[in-house]
Order: structure tokens, then C-alpha cells, then sequence
């Protein structure tokens, strides 16, 4: 086997235990990450995957390459089956197995060629690569379209935390404000009904 085929098969093995990770806090980092996930596998490497078009708000993904496949496997079956939370994005993250597309230093496979040429209207695969150009627009508009309905969803499900958030909070500072007064005593001792004293 040539060393191209043995680094091409290494490769391979490495996307098998890889995992895609996506909808993580824009402020979420490798150590971060790292080790949120090192209680369910030895997380190896964590590799952020470049965000060039899209809002810097939206949730980051992220390549992470653990000890071997059934730990990957172990992973992505926690994080699908329960709620898994970083960096408290109010959207849960989301993780998949990786693919080798999606890995920027992936070598070429062994015996592929690429060949670049410009076609003529006349071409036969003319028609195809226009087909090809169209529907790459189009998934462009569809993407953008359901990134800003998730942006809508996210900023609405963060105001329902935040207002749930503060109204435990009030109620907290009312109980607090009661019990330091010394108001639930005198009221327990004026209706004859034990509370257990806050002070002691």
C-alpha cells in the first residue's frame, strides 16, 4: 500500500471518530468545550470550523475528534437523547457523526484527478453545471431564510428565560424581605402554626 493510501485510510479513521457539533455560544471556546464533553469521552482535539458569511451571532460548530468511534458514537447519543447546554446558549447544541467534506485538510483520495475548464454553451455538461450554479442559489436563499426564523426563535426563547429568570428572582427578594422582618414569625405565632425559624 502506498504511504498516500495509508494516510488517506488514517484519515478515514479520524473521521469516524470525529463529531459535528453545531448551535454552540458564539463565546464558547476549546477549553470550553473540551470540557464539557471530556465526562463522556477523552476529547482529543476541538477545531472550530470558520464562519465567513453567516451573522457572528448565530450559533458556532465544531469539529471534535475523540479517542476512538464508540466514544464518538457514546456522544452524539447523549446529546440527541437529553437537553445538553454550553455557554448557556438558550438552544440546546446539536451533534452528528462528521463527514470528510467537512474537514478543510481532508487529502485527496488516491487516483482522484480534478480538472478545471472553462464550457462552452454548446457543452452537454453546460446545461448541467448551470442547473448546479441555480440550485446552490437557491439553497443559499433557503438557508438564510430558516437562519434568520432560528435567530427569531433563539432571541424569543432567550426573553422567556430571561422574564422567568427575574420573576424567581422577585419572588426570592419577597421571601427574603419577609423572613429577615421577622413578618412570617409574627404571623405563624398570630395564626398558631409552626414555621421553622430562618435564623437558626
Amino acid at each position: 500500500m502506498e504511504t498516500s493510501d495509508k494516510e488517506y485510510v488514517a484519515f478515514g479513521e479520524k473521521v469516524k471518530r470525529t463529531i459535528f457539533i453545531d448551535n454552540l455560544s458564539p463565546v464558547a471556546t476549546e477549553a470550553v468545550v473540551k470540557a464539557a464533553l471530556d465526562q463522556f469521552g477523552n476529547v482529543i482535539q476541538v477545531k472550530f470550523i470558520p464562519n465567513y458569511l453567516e451573522p457572528k451571532n448565530i450559533g458556532q460548530a465544531a469539529l471534535v475528534e475523540v479517542e476512538n468511534a464508540d466514544q464518538a458514537k457514546t456522544i452524539i447519543s447523549e446529546l440527541s437523547n437529553s437537553p445538553f447546554m454550553i455557554c448557556g446558549m438558550p438552544r440546546p447544541v446539536r451533534a452528528r457523526a462528521a463527514e470528510a467534506e467537512m474537514f478543510d485538510d481532508r487529502p485527496r483520495k488516491p487516483g482522484r484527478k480534478i480538472v478545471c475548464r472553462w464550457l462552452d454553451s454548446s457543452d452537454p455538461d453546460f446545461e448541467v453545471a448551470n442547473k448546479i450554479k441555480l440550485t446552490v442559489r437557491k439553497q443559499a436563499e433557503e438557508s438564510k431564510f430558516l437562519l434568520k426564523h432560528q435567530l427569531e426563535e433563539e432571541e424569543n426563547l432567550s426573553k422567556k428565560q430571561m422574564e422567568t429568570l427575574n420573576a424567581s428572582y422577585k419572588k426570592f427578594e419577597i421571601i427574603e424581605s419577609v423572613v429577615s422582618n421577622r413578618v412570617a414569625t409574627r404571623l405563624a405565632e398570630r395564626y398558631r402554626v409552626r414555621v421553622a425559624d430562618a435564623e437558626h
